[in-house]
């Protein structure tokens, strides 16, 4: 009689414990949809850079900053993060780009998982500043959260604006100077400051400055010189590439130095 009573109640205790179990696997939100750490090693997708060259350049001409910063990350992130450059016209192209590759099923749709997994920073030049902006509207309306957008010296569409940050960017940041025919916007502000930390709206002056931009075409340096010079310039791009890369996870020679 008392065997039977404590195999009743060890059968009870190990029912309690099950239904605890399975109660805190439901609730946990560790499987819920949410954004992933860009820093998250084990995240399913990578990183996503997007990239915008200014004006009617070629999105793979090596002379502008904005390609060159692409291949440093190509080469430095081989696997982990997928970096893409594109022109200024063809934000829908980089669109569809992002969804392909947030597709990780396959099936040609997006789950609310797998919108809520994407890690994406934008960044661009000139017109690519702006279009960072538009792109970043666009996954807004996809209900695709962005890490991060960079714009250098951004020069909105007619009719568009280029200075509001939707709210399903976390963080932005605006790069300009106030000189020339061509100059970009000196402010950017969050549609919602609850959702879009400005990280700043950072001015460079080069009305005296000595950088020649020499690989760059004449006509750009004569016609708007400060406006390449802001793209040309080693220490904007160091800053940009700072702000991309506190958002990577860590290289493998970083993880050997430690």
């Amino acid at each position: 009689m008392i065997r039977s009573i404590a195999l009743f109640g060890m059968r009870v205790l190990a029912g309690v414990l099950i239904l605890s179990f399975a109660t805190i696997l439901a609730t946990d939100p560790i499987g819920s949809a949410r954004p992933a750490p860009a820093n998250d090693a084990s995240s399913s997708g990578p990183v996503i850079i997007i990239g915008f060259v200014g004006g009617f350049i070629a999105h793979d001409n090596p002379v502008h900053s904005e390609v060159q910063l692409a291949a440093r990350l190509r080469n430095e992130y081989p696997i982990g993060v997928d970096v893409e450059t594109f022109e200024s016209y063809r934000g829908e192209r980089a669109r569809a780009r992002i969804s392909k590759i947030l597709d990780t099923n396959h099936d040609g749709n997006l789950t609310v998982e797998e919108k809520q997994k994407a890690r994406i920073i934008i960044y661009g030049h000139s017109w690519g500043g702006a279009e960072t902006v538009y792109l970043a509207r666009a996954l807004k309306k996809d209900g695709i959260p962005v890490l991060l957008t960079l714009q250098v010296d951004s020069v909105s569409a007619p009719g568009k604006n280029d200075t509001t940050i939707p709210d399903n960017v976390a963080q932005a940041a605006n790069y300009y100077q106030p000189h020339g025919i061509v100059r970009g916007h000196h402010d950017i502000r969050a549609a919602d400051a609850t959702h879009t930390r400005i990280i700043g709206n950072f001015r460079f002056d080069y009305e005296k400055s000595s950088l020649k931009c020499s690989d760059y075409p004449w006509y750009d340096r004569f016609f708007v010189k400060p406006h390449t010079q802001i793209e040309c310039d080693p220490k904007i791009w160091q800053q940009v590439e700072s702000l991309i890369r506190d958002n990577l996870p860590p290289t493998a020679s970083s993880v050997a130095v430690h």
